[in-house]
């Protein structure tokens, strides 16, 4: 047993060190993004989620648990849009990515923002319709309502 577990530590250290490549890479999309798009005022987290707000709300700040209604366009870096919405949609944030359970809490009632999420806060290795493995998500998010 005891060798077993000094088998699985360099096992978890190399899917840990690959994990936080993938985390620097993903910064590095990011900001470069920003930085060609001259999108001043953006934050970074500590996970790596960077948020813009494009318009100040007036209401309450969501929780990571709250129940909310949005409308919101979601696209690549590349610009290829991979979903939009058409009228508001309404669900709890417990059911969605990470990066949105992070940075929808940025935002208040009211308020507009881009979400640049990791693909660690989105959907990491796991390729989705029209998403690529390891992409960098962006989101233009408006926060209508927290139920």
């Amino acid at each position: 047993m005891k060798y077993f577990l000094w088998l699985l530590i360099p096992i978890l250290a190399l899917n840990s060190c690959s994990k936080d490549k993938q985390l620097e890479k993903d910064k590095k999309i990011i900001a470069d993004y920003i930085l060609q798009l001259s999108l001043n005022g953006a934050v970074t987290t500590s996970s790596g989620l960077t948020y813009l707000i494009t318009q100040e709300g007036t209401g309450a700040y969501p929780t990571s648990t709250s129940t909310v209604q949005v409308n919101y366009k979601g696209y690549l870096t590349t610009g290829a849009v991979f979903d939009e919405s058409t009228s508001p949609v309404t669900f709890p944030l417990t059911n969605v990515i990470k990066g949105w359970q992070e940075g929808i809490p940025k935002l208040r009632e009211g308020g507009k923002g881009m979400l640049f999420i990791p693909s660690a806060l989105g959907y990491g290795a796991q390729a989705q319709s029209g998403i690529p493995a390891n992409s960098v998500l962006i989101f233009e998010v408006d926060l209508l309502d927290v139920l």
